[in-house]
């Protein structure tokens, strides 16, 4: 589509082999940088006929990311082959009555500009994950805020219309224009730290003595021991927007002030003292996994007990099932559930059903624990009985992690039917990611769904569950580590491009533990130009690997002051966690060095820091130990312009392809931890910037 064009989804739902009228869709925003750090947060307004939002519920975002009634979600961030897609899911049948526009849009942090990013598209898709149409703007620039369309109603349809509109202005500019006034982020981003739990106290109180204060701030139920900050009221406003009806007088219908920093939350405060007489003394578990022996029956449990838990804890299971396109309703789980297939009936290991508006959603789940792999075999079953039943989609679980372009097992699409299955995936990691984020960082909706969550969690944990995630690095590992020793690995080898794929589903997996225990978006850095094709990249990467014999990721933590590239060096093996930081806009280089020494007081001694200079030799070096009396010895003997500062940890890695002790895979999350915590967490980034 161009900017400005309009489209009914009627007419895309009859171009679409299911048919009929699209009542729910997918919207998916993305782009892509060549550096890799380019983020951008997505949001969605509903607005009445007068162009304007009832009050702050209207307005969904990072820190209101789900309307009650289900209408709209925000399924969050996922890397992708080319950069980022953030989706969407909108249930048209579920907008309440009123509203006649849903405007998506997206903002970029601290006001940086949309033109440092590319490929930045919009896409419908329906619940079928078939795309109905696309958007893409080619002419951002200094704008901080876009409007990329709006889905509207016109004569009782929904239609779709492209906009790509921008605001200088970011998130503020944005809101304001539709009727809220906010708390600008970027305003608040410099406000020095209080202690949260101070703050969560003060806002409660207020919000008792305020009893028409932003039903927003009201602090969800977490998990026993962790509080969630609320945002925070203010003084009521009303903007006026360019070419649409005069507001409504301010002390008739004035929104309150939306503060848009990010919610902050504390962390798990320390467990209080147990009852028991001694420590060998078991705590009572709802879901006990010591008595768990064999393969099928650590399915068969497993299975249950997330299925269950899914069903008691809506929040949860609808964060798992939305992205499959799932409605937000009254959910339904089954086991062992026998459907004829032929002349012999397949048993899929579980059954999920969501009803809403008297519309069954019904999806198929094949599950894996312990490493097995999914069997090609029994997923194209499934396939074909949800086909021939009118049933949505087939969901795989086991402990790897998909990837984009690269299938886990191959599976035939029938052409001819007009009904299509959606096929999708859930890492055991990603499970127990979402549960972390609910029970730890966003909070539950009572304390017993809490308690649910928690108990899931345990028993994920447990050594004997078999639910521990990407483990195993593959058959190709062991031929290429040794291919790599004697120098007899050539370009163009298959088994080469599987390590590859192996090592982004670890980076991947990395990125969810660290966002689980963080409660903030981590996710891979993917430095891809405009078109690259995922296979071409990957081969290339395998290519680079057998002739220098080193594995290469970075990760983005979001707020953190910059990114964490990993190296792995198979023919020495090593391991190296390092990150870059730029030097300060103001200040005198002997202060910088000074401050930076200071900073990283409880770093590990054999942290490295390098000087990076914009000159053609390489900066002074050193380890932290050596620095610390000295912290001069950092700065250019021949006065060359400091640029930034280099900070970087090795350590020797695993050489087996598992999970053990003296696994790759253990020893990658140990130095990924070993470096957030021992280096990334001290330093300040507001210190850094300002100098």
């Amino acid at each position: 589509m161009v900017k400005g064009a309009n489209v009914g989804l009627s007419a895309l739902s009859g171009s679409n082999e299911n048919g009929g009228s699209v009542d729910a869709v997918t919207v998916i925003l993305g782009w892509s940088s060549s550096s890799g750090e380019g983020d951008a947060d997505v949001s969605v307004l509903l607005l009445t006929d007068e162009g304007k939002v009832r009050d702050n519920a209207d307005f969904f975002f990072y820190n209101n990311p789900t309307a009650a009634d289900g209408s709209v979600q925000l399924l969050g961030q996922s890397p992708t082959e080319v950069g980022t897609e953030d989706r969407i899911q909108l249930d048209l049948t579920a907008v309440p009555d009123g509203i006649e526009r849903l405007v998506i849009a997206a903002s970029r942090h601290q006001r940086a500009p949309f033109g440092q990013l590319d490929n930045l598209r919009l896409e419908l898709a329906d619940l079928g994950g078939e795309r109905l149409l696309g958007f893409s703007i080619t002419d951002a620039e200094s704008e901080s805020g876009f409007v990329f369309g709006e889905i509207y109603r016109r004569n009782q349809e929904w239609k779709f219309r492209a906009i790509g509109q921008g605001y200088d202005t970011g998130l503020a500019g944005l809101a304001t224009d539709f009727g809220i006034e906010i708390e600008d982020d970027a305003a608040t981003e410099e406000a020095p730290a209080h202690d949260l739990a101070a703050d969560t106290e003060a806002e409660a109180a207020s919000a008792q003595a305020d009893p028409t204060a932003d039903p927003m701030a009201k602090p969800p139920v977490t998990a026993p021991g962790t509080e969630a900050a609320p945002a925070s009221g203010g003084a009521p406003a009303e903007a006026d927007t360019p070419g649409a009806p005069e507001a409504v007088p301010a002390a008739a219908a004035a929104p309150k002030r939306l503060r848009t920093a990010r919610k902050k939350v504390t962390l798990p405060k320390a467990a209080k003292p147990s009852l028991a007489e001694n420590d060998a003394w078991n705590t009572a578990r709802l879901f006990p996994a010591t008595a768990l022996n064999r393969d099928r029956e650590r399915e068969v449990r497993a299975t249950s007990v997330l299925l269950s838990v899914m069903a008691q804890v809506p929040e949860f299971g609808r964060r798992l099932t939305a992205a499959f396109g799932a409605p937000a309703g009254r959910t339904e789980t089954f086991t062992e559930v026998s459907l004829p297939h032929g002349e012999t009936p397949k048993r899929p290991d579980g059954v999920i059903r969501v009803e809403r508006a008297g519309r069954l959603w019904t999806a198929l789940v094949e599950s894996k624990t312990n490493g097995n792999p999914l069997k090609a075999e029994q997923v194209q079953d499934y396939m074909d009985i949800a086909a021939r039943r009118g049933y949505e989609a087939v969901i795989t679980l086991s402990n790897d992690v998909a990837l984009d372009g690269s299938p886990l097992v191959p599976v035939k699409i029938d052409g001819r039917r007009k009904h299509k299955v959606l096929l999708g995936h859930l890492s055991w990691a990603e499970v127990a990611y979402q549960a972390k984020m609910l029970i730890r960082h966003e909070g539950v909706g009572n304390p017993a769904h809490a308690w649910l969550l928690q108990e899931l969690l345990h028993y994920l944990q447990h050594d004997n569950s078999g639910c521990h995630g990407f483990q195993n690095m593959g058959p190709a590992w062991v031929p290429v580590r040794k291919g790599i020793d004697d120098e007899t690995l050539a370009a163009g080898d298959e088994r080469a491009t599987q390590v590859v794929e192996s090592w982004e589903r670890l980076i991947r997996q990395v990125c969810l533990q660290l966002g689980g225990e963080l409660g903030v978006k981590v996710l891979p850095v993917q430095r891809t130009g405009r078109g690259e094709d995922p296979r071409a990249r990957r081969t290339a990467l395998a290519d680079r690997l057998c002739t220098d014999g080193r594995l290469n990721a970075e990760i983005r933590i979001e707020d953190a002051p910059g990114t964490i590239a990993i190296a792995a060096d198979l023919r020495v093996g090593k391991l190296r966690t390092s990150t870059e930081i730029p030097a300060p806009e103001q200040g005198y280089p002997l202060s910088w060095v000074k401050r930076l020494v200071r900073q990283l007081a409880d770093a590990p001694a054999d942290l490295h820091i390098e000087t990076l200079t914009d000159g053609a030799a390489a900066g002074p070096r050193g380890t932290l130990e050596k620095l610390r009396p000295e912290p001069g010895d950092l700065l250019p003997k021949d006065s060359a312009r400091i640029t930034g500062f280099r900070l970087s940890l090795s350590k020797s890695m695993g050489s087996t392809r598992g999970n053990a002790e003296s696994g790759f895979i253990r020893s990658v999350d140990a130095a990924v931890e070993r470096f957030r915590t021992g280096v990334l967490a001290h330093l300040d980034q507001r210190t850094a910037r300002r100098g």
